[in-house]
C-alpha cells in the first residue's frame, strides 16, 4: 500500500470504467465522477436530442450521447472484449449477432461494472465543472464538482481524465451556407429515420457512421445523397439501394436550396445532414497553456503516447484519445499502464524524452503527408500500439487469432463497403477476409 493513491476517474463509460478497475487492482483509491444518473458513457442511448440541431448554441442543453437508434458496433462482438472479460461469453445472441446493437454493449458494461465492484466507487449525477494543480503542491490536484444539490472541492494525488470525444460536434464549412435556406443538423442529434420521410436529404461524411445513417434515413426519405471527403469522386449510385447516390466534396450552396458538388452534378435538398466527426473537449481542465486542444485539428498535446502529458505526467493522464483501433482492449491497455506507473512498478521516461518522442511522432506525421487532424488517428499502426503498451506493463501481444479477425474486418469493409460490411462477414468463415 506504499504507492497507494488517491485517485479522480472523470467519467464512467467504457475507458472510465476499465481505468477504475485498473487502479483498484493496484490498491488505489478511486472515486469516479459521472455526470448522468447511469453508467456508459457513449453506449447509453438518449432519445432526446438538443434543441439546436447543429450543435452550435452555447446556452443549449448538451445531449451527451451520439447513439442512434439502430446503431450497432463496427467490430465484431468478439473484438468488443476486454482481455481477461469476453462479450462472447456475456452475449445473448452468441451465434446469431455479429456486431452487436448499443442495448447489448450496455448491457456488458453493466455487467462488467458490478462484477468488479465497480459501481461503489461511482458518484452518479456528479458533473466535474473544474480540474487544476494545487497551487505550491504540484503534484497534487483539486476537483471541483456539482450536483443537484451542492457543490464540492476535494483533493487528488491524480486525476484521469476518461469523457470521452463524441459529444461536441465538428461542423463542415460550406461556401454559401449562410444563405442556404434548407434545414442543417448534426448527426449528434440523430435518432431515428422518421422525420426525413418523403425527404431530398444530402449526408456530409461517408464514414462509417455516415454510412450507417445513409441506410437508416433511404428507408423513407425521398433521396439520400452522400458527400465524401475526397473532391475526386465521381456520381453514383450506392450499391444494393435504390435512392442513394455517392458524390465528391460539397463545392458550395445557394439561396435557392440548391448543393453543388466539385464532381458537377447539383441537387435541391431539403436538408443537410453533417456526420463530420467531434471535438476534443475539456471545458472543465486548467493546465495553464500545457496541455492544449486544437478544435480545427482535433489534436490534443503534448501527449506522450497518446496518454501521458511530460510536463504533468504521471498525475495527470489521459484515456480513450486515439482512435481507429480496438477500443476496448486499448483502453484497457492504457488504463494498466496508469495504474502501474502511479504504483511506480513502471516508470515513465524523463519529461525530455517524452517530448521528444511527442516530436518525431508529429514530424513523421508531417513526412507522410498526413492531416494533423489526424493525430490521434492509430490506424495502421494500431495494433503496433497496443502491443508496446503490453509490453509496458508485461502483458503479452494481441493474440493472433484477434488481429487476423480484426484485419479481416478491414478487408471486408474495402471490399464490400463498410454500410455492407456487417451483412456479409461471418465468424465462422472470416478467414476469407484476411489479409
Amino acid at each position: 500500500m506504499a504507492n497507494s493513491r488517491r485517485v479522480a476517474v472523470i467519467g464512467a463509460g467504457v475507458a472510465g470504467l476499465v481505468t477504475a478497475r485498473e487502479l483498484q487492482r493496484e490498491d488505489h483509491q478511486v472515486v469516479v465522477f459521472e455526470k448522468s444518473n447511469q453508467l456508459g458513457g457513449l453506449w447509453v442511448y438518449n432519445p432526446l436530442v438538443e434543441t439546436d440541431p447543429l450543435s452550435l448554441d452555447p446556452n443549449r442543453e448538451i445531449i451527451h450521447s451520439s447513439l442512434y437508434k439502430s446503431l450497432r458496433t463496427n467490430l465484431p462482438k468478439e473484438l468488443m472484449s476486454f482481455t481477461d472479460y469476453s462479450f462472447v461469453e456475456k452475449a445473448e445472441n452468441r451465434k446469431r449477432v455479429n456486431f452487436p446493437g448499443h442495448k447489448e454493449v450496455l448491457k456488458f458494461l453493466n455487467e462488467f461494472a458490478e462484477d468488479y465492484g465497480i459501481i461503489e466507487s461511482i458518484r452518479f449525477n456528479s458533473e466535474v465543472v473544474r480540474v487544476e494543480q494545487v497551487e505550491f503542491e504540484g503534484n497534487r490536484w483539486v476537483v471541483r464538482s456539482k450536483t443537484d444539490e451542492f457543490s464540492s472541492e476535494e483533493l487528488f494525488d491524480a486525476v484521469v481524465i476518461c469523457n470521452g470525444h463524441h459529444t461536441i460536434p465538428r461542423i463542415a464549412n460550406i461556401p454559401g451556407i449562410n444563405n442556404w435556406p434548407g434545414k442543417q443538423m448534426h448527426s449528434h442529434n440523430y435518432r431515428v429515420p422518421e422525420p426525413f420521410m418523403n425527404q431530398i436529404v444530402v449526408v456530409i461524411g461517408d464514414g462509417p457512421s455516415g454510412l450507417d445513417i445513409c441506410r437508416d434515413i433511404a428507408t423513407v426519405a425521398k433521396q439520400v445523397h452522400l458527400s465524401a471527403r475526397s473532391s475526386e469522386a465521381e456520381v453514383s449510385k450506392l450499391a444494393n439501394s435504390a435512392n442513394i447516390w455517392n458524390h465528391s466534396k460539397i463545392d458550395h450552396v445557394d439561396e435557392s436550396g440548391v448543393v453543388s458538388f466539385l464532381d458537377g452534378s447539383s441537387i435541391h435538398a431539403d436538408i443537410i445532414l453533417h456526420c463530420t466527426g467531434y471535438k476534443y473537449d475539456f471545458p472543465f481542465l486548467e493546465t495553464n497553456g500545457i496541455v492544449r486542444v486544437d478544435h480545427e485539428d482535433r489534436a490534443v498535446g503534448p501527449l506522450y503516447k497518446h496518454v501521458f502529458p511530460p510536463k504533468l505526467s504521471p498525475c495527470l493522464s489521459f484515456v480513450g484519445i486515439p482512435y481507429q483501433t480496438i477500443v476496448f482492449q486499448t483502453h484497457e491497455l492504457q488504463a494498466k499502464w496508469i495504474a502501474q506507473v502511479l504504483s511506480e512498478k513502471v516508470i515513465l521516461p524523463s519529461e525530455k524524452m517524452m517530448l521528444v518522442d511527442v516530436a518525431d511522432h508529429n514530424r513523421h506525421l508531417e513526412e507522410d503527408g498526413i492531416p494533423k487532424h489526424h493525430t490521434h488517428c492509430l490506424h495502421p499502426h494500431e495494433l503496433e500500439y497496443m502491443d508496446w503498451i503490453a509490453a509496458q506493463v508485461g502483458m503479452p501481444p494481441v493474440g493472433a487469432d484477434l488481429k487476423e479477425m480484426y484485419w479481416s474486418v478491414y478487408k471486408c469493409a474495402s471490399v464490400v463497403g463498410y454500410d455492407c460490411c456487417k451483412d456479409v462477414w461471418d465468424i465462422e468463415n472470416f478467414t476469407q477476409w484476411s489479409f
